[in-house]
């Protein structure tokens, strides 16, 4: 798991590139988003990318302050 404090606090390195799941969690730790990913490192990456996000996206990164995700050996194993 990862602590962010801000969005601009985010480094991709400490996530592993294999595939699997991740999860967005508040500073309460509660989950605000679970997503699945081929390669886990470029997926949550993209989160924080201000490159044409929607507006939801943006909103939900606001609130971020955890990142947790669960190696898998494959992505449909992820499901």
């Amino acid at each position: 798991m990862i602590h962010i404090s801000t969005s601009s606090d985010f480094k991709s390195q400490e996530i592993p590139t294999n595939p699997g799941v991740y999860l967005f969690k508040d500073e309460q730790g509660k989950i605000l988003y679970i997503g699945k990913a081929k390669s886990l490192r470029p997926r949550v990456k993209s989160y924080f990318s201000n490159v044409d996000q929607p507006a939801k996206t943006r909103q939900l990164v606001l609130h971020i302050r955890n990142i947790d995700w669960i190696v898998v050996n494959n992505e449909v194993e992820a499901l």
